[in-house]
């Protein structure tokens, strides 16, 4: 028993002896930044490689925590985007005053979001959500010098306080008509009343917020912008990424008896959140803000996978966002570098980019693609698999405007594009000396753009992990 319980909770416990190992560090006796980045940087990549062995599935604390190979490969996704974010940061955390702490905060949250992916239970899942929330609003003010960093926590916890009181709202109507708090003993007690409804509606917007789904994006560019880039790319990637892969199972099944309330539901907000995102990316020149407006448009496309209400909807959203991570991740990491080399992360700084580095302009180039949805890129066949699993439904109006904002998208990706390559500057952003690690991380980011998309059994693996769940 004691043996099973070490293993169903290997991934939540290695993080916590990482969060240990970090406060001893922190009391111990003063090292360089340079020595700890090494050290934390080592830390995450054997905590990476920890969750691909000795897994197994199972249930404990009466099914409040549970796990399987599907919420094991969800972890190690997101244990790998941490990783990646962790090599990007390093030419901006080598010199800040603060690099343990940075770590303890963004630890924590992705515990947080790991006991919230294993939840059976509403209570554990809420517990959860907040235990990665609140981490994240004391990162987005990381930068303690910075007006705007401060605006931008203030914002999250503003518009997070505002979601987790819905999402409460929500969980005691759940409560209240079920007399239950695990999902596997909730449908039995759901019907299509309307306080049933409402109970759904209060609960979906409170996750809502948490993936920026249009209208309760509003908080997003703020604090993307506000935040340093390394917590906007948590935030973009590992943030959303958790809340997804909750959010599928727990429609697919606490809430399968209003599957046609929340497919309704999905249908709208998939269209307004492509649509939405799309037009406020084509005006924004700041490049954090550019790929906040891109990771809401993105979500309408995974809503739409969602809808599918299978296992190809399932895998479809697991395997895209496997993709997003890379192609997000290979942006954000050329931005973060510029950012913290020679401080600069609007569109138009950018003209005259590939004059001066050659490397980072193809990086860039070729993420901004995946992210389009070009092929042969792997972001081509994520949203191909979305929208073919959201086909399903016979919905071909969804579909077809989906695919139509893709061409809309188009737009605003060749615009940086033209910006780096096309355009002349007279003063263009000199050439970066880029140190090891975030070259080493934009080098998997690459290599994973363009294999995981023609590698087919990737998909095949996550699907057949999918099937029956």
């Amino acid at each position: 028993m004691v043996t099973e319980f070490f293993i169903l909770l290997k991934q939540e416990l290695v993080i916590t002896a990482i969060i240990f190992l970090l406060l001893f560090l922190k009391l111990g006796k003063d090292r360089s930044n340079e020595s700890i980045l090494t050290i934390v940087n080592f830390l995450l990549f054997v905590n990476l490689a920890a969750g691909f062995f000795g897994s197994q599935e199972g249930t404990i604390f009466h099914d409040m925590f549970r796990t399987n190979s599907l919420i094991v490969i969800e972890k190690n996704i997101l244990n790998l985007a941490f990783w990646l974010i962790s090599l990007q940061s390093y030419a901006w955390l080598r010199t800040h005053k603060h690099v343990i702490e940075f770590y303890l905060l963004l630890l924590t949250s992705l515990l947080g979001m790991f006991f919230m992916i294993s939840s059976g239970n509403l209570l554990m899942f809420y517990l959860g959500l907040e235990m990665s929330t609140i981490p994240l609003a004391a990162a987005a003010n990381f930068d303690l010098a910075k007006r705007q960093s401060s605006e931008a926590a203030m914002k999250m916890i503003i518009s997070s306080a505002f979601s987790s009181g819905l999402l409460l709202f929500g969980i005691s109507l759940v409560y209240g008509v079920s007399g239950t708090l695990l999902f596997a003993e909730i449908p039995a007690h759901l019907s299509a009343d309307p306080l049933h409804i409402l109970a759904f509606i209060l609960f979906f917007s409170g996750i809502a917020f948490k993936i920026s789904a249009v209208p309760f994006h509003l908080w997003t560019a703020d604090v993307y912008e506000g935040a340093p880039v390394a917590v906007t790319s948590f935030l973009s990637v590992v943030s959303k990424g958790a809340v997804l892969f909750v959010l599928v199972p727990i429609l697919y099944k606490a809430f399968q008896p209003l599957a046609g309330t929340w497919y309704n539901v999905l249908f709208v907000l998939a269209l307004v959140t492509i649509i939405i995102g799309n037009l406020f990316a084509i005006r924004q020149n700041n490049l954090k803000r550019f790929l906040a407006f891109s990771s809401i448009a993105q979500v309408g496309f995974i809503l739409v996978g969602i809808s599918a209400s299978s296992a190809a909807g399932m895998a479809s959203v697991v395997f895209f966002i496997l993709v997003y991570v890379f192609s997000n991740l290979a942006a954000f990491g050329v931005i973060s570098l510029v950012s913290a080399l020679a401080g600069k992360e609007n569109v138009s700084d950018y003209k005259g980019f590939y004059a001066t580095n050659p490397f980072l302009s193809w990086v860039i180039t070729i993420a901004l693609f995946s992210l389009a949805g070009v092929p042969p890129t792997a972001g081509f066949f994520g949203k191909f698999f979305l929208l073919i699993a959201g086909a399903a439904k016979g919905n071909y109006w969804l579909i077809g405007i989906a695919a139509l904002n893709m061409v809309v998208s188009f737009y605003y990706y060749l615009r940086v594009v033209k910006a780096i390559f096309m355009d002349s500057n007279e003063q263009p952003i000199s050439r970066i000396a880029v140190p090891v690690a975030p070259r080493l991380s934009l080098y998997i980011c690459v290599a994973g753009i363009i294999l995981t998309g023609l590698a087919s059994f990737v998909y095949d693996y996550i699907y057949s992990l999918s099937y029956g769940l």
